[in-house]
């Protein structure tokens, strides 16, 4: 049999308050909000090329404080944006903190409203996967 061949669809993160949220994910970050069914509690959807991040207000069973002060420390999700400088400014505007990567990258790590670590990566400096070496199996 041969390997499946996976591609990400989404990735999902908890949140408390889905109008927060929005305001973070919608309106600080841009992210395009896309038609989402109604699945019994609240929440958005929201498209990034073929693939989309879900919100879902929901109780949270992970604590959202004493988390690392980088988010690159945590589990996080990361984005890839053609220049990193503007969304800097934007975050800064904004009043949301964050931390440029250790690893010296064009990077950086913020948090939404509830903690959720987010990775956004100026895309000529992100890992490419033809250049990725799988590990021997």
């Amino acid at each position: 049999m041969s390997k499946p061949d996976f591609a990400l669809h989404h990735a999902s993160v908890i949140v408390a308050n889905t109008e927060v949220s929005l305001r973070f994910y919608r309106d600080i970050l841009g992210l395009q909000q896309v038609h989402r069914p109604d699945m019994g509690f609240p929440g958005a959807w929201f498209q990034l090329g073929e693939q989309q991040v879900h919100i879902m207000e929901l109780n949270n069973p992970d604590p959202t404080t004493g988390r690392p002060a980088h988010g690159g420390r945590d589990r996080h999700f990361a984005l890839t944006v053609s220049e990193l400088e503007p969304i800097r400014e934007l975050l800064e505007r904004a009043g949301v903190a964050y931390t440029l990567s250790i690893s010296g990258r064009k990077a950086l790590f913020c948090r939404d409203p509830d903690g959720n670590a987010v990775e956004i990566i100026e895309r000529a400096g992100a890992p490419k996967l033809a250049d990725m070496i799988p590990l021997a199996e």
